[in-house]
């Protein structure tokens, strides 16, 4: 009886020493392999900056999920109000792509929607790859043209599967957050690791690239001003106006007097920086946002900045000599436009290191260290 007792008692002990080896190894593995939190990337800028550019930096990259303005969708849906009005619903929309809910999109989208129906979906790499489109490789640098040709027929519930499969999730925004605040609740959110990448450009050229797409963005203005305070002659500059005191805000609220949920979470960068040395201030953003740059995006990066193209095309991503059509405005925008533009952007240009030409013929020989001597790294 006894011997019997100690027998059942060995077997136990071996069947736990058993248990024991082979599963809590497992578990302490499946511990130390669980998936790491998606790092979320905004990038805020406003209308002709350079963030088209700068999206496809990020784009373009094997690790990152991006989508261009999908706030676009919300200002559409419901341009008579203003976009103070829209903060909430834009906000609310950039958390729930940031989460990979695309359920967000039925208020604004069809019932029927396909993946096509989203704004400029082309530009995203990750649905130009799989699992969005399995026409081209992850690792591929796809262009917009290739992929709008190829990869428009999928279902949009690929867009959800597809963010889902990304270790950090990339939006770029055009002037639909004016103040920072905004992005309070956001940066706060513990579901959220939200970085924000504020990139600004010289006004004059903002200016002088508007006047080129002023059709286009026409409704996007009237929602930011009202329809009254964008016509006359002083319109434009109304619009620049509001564009520079956005910056000012939201450079002061991420730098100067910043929260400390902020810290080590907000970065300027300014446009005219990213083409004097592209693949340095590459190198800048992807640190910031924990991202490895790769000898393939290296080149990507040089090549996109150093072809030979003008930039002709205003929406367009081609290759180009990034440096000489970023100051194109020194050429072509008469003076007195120049100096109403500086007159309503000066609070902008002052803190954001940009030099104020005082004539037209400084306006033409003064050099690219005097008209942005300070840097903003």
């Amino acid at each position: 009886m006894v011997k019997s007792r100690r027998v059942q008692v060995l077997l136990i002990l071996v069947v736990l020493s058993f248990l024991l080896i082979h599963f809590l190894p497992c578990s302490n593995n499946a511990h130390m392999e669980e998936k790491p939190s998606p790092v979320h990337i905004l990038i805020l800028s406003s209308w002709r900056s350079g963030s088209s550019f700068t999206g496809q930096i990020f784009s373009q990259h094997p690790s990152v999920f991006y989508l261009m303005e999908p706030a676009w969708h919300v200002w559409v849906k419901m341009y008579q109000n203003s976009a103070k009005v829209l903060h909430m619903a834009v906000r609310d929309l950039v958390r729930s792509v940031f989460l990979c809910d695309m359920s967000v999109f039925d208020a604004y989208m069809s019932s029927q929607k396909k993946k096509s129906d989203l704004f400029q979906w082309e530009t995203s790499r990750a649905l130009c790859s799989p699992p969005a489109c399995d026409s081209f490789s992850r690792s591929d640098i796809i262009t917009a043209g290739n992929c709008k040709t190829i990869c428009g027929k999928y279902p949009f519930s690929k867009v959800e599967e597809a963010c889902k499969t990304y270790s950090h999730v990339a939006i770029k925004e055009e002037v639909r957050f004016f103040d920072l605040k905004v992005l309070y609740p956001l940066l706060t959110d513990p579901s959220l690791n939200l970085k924000i990448i504020h990139l600004v450009r010289d006004p004059r050229a903002v200016f002088r690239s508007r006047e080129n797409t002023m059709a286009d963005l026409k409704r996007d203005s009237n929602i930011v001003l009202g329809s009254q305070k964008t016509k006359g002659e002083m319109g434009p500059y109304n619009t620049m106006q509001v564009i520079c005191k956005s910056h000012v805000e939201i450079y002061k609220a991420g730098s100067q007097a910043a929260p400390s949920f902020l810290k080590d979470r907000y970065l300027l960068v300014r446009y005219e920086d990213i083409v004097r040395d592209p693949l340095a201030r590459a190198a800048q953003m992807y640190r910031f946002a924990e991202l490895h740059f790769t000898p393939e995006l290296q080149k990507w990066v040089h090549n996109i900045t150093h072809g030979k193209g003008h930039g002709a095309q205003a929406f367009d991503i081609g290759s180009r000599d990034a440096l000489r059509v970023s100051q194109a405005w020194r050429k072509t925008l008469p003076f007195q436009k120049i100096e109403k533009v500086q007159n309503v952007c000066k609070d902008a240009m002052d803190l954001l290191g940009y030099r104020l030409v005082q004539s037209e013929e400084e306006q033409k020989n003064m050099s690219l260290d005097l008209l942005f001597a300070k840097n903003s790294s």
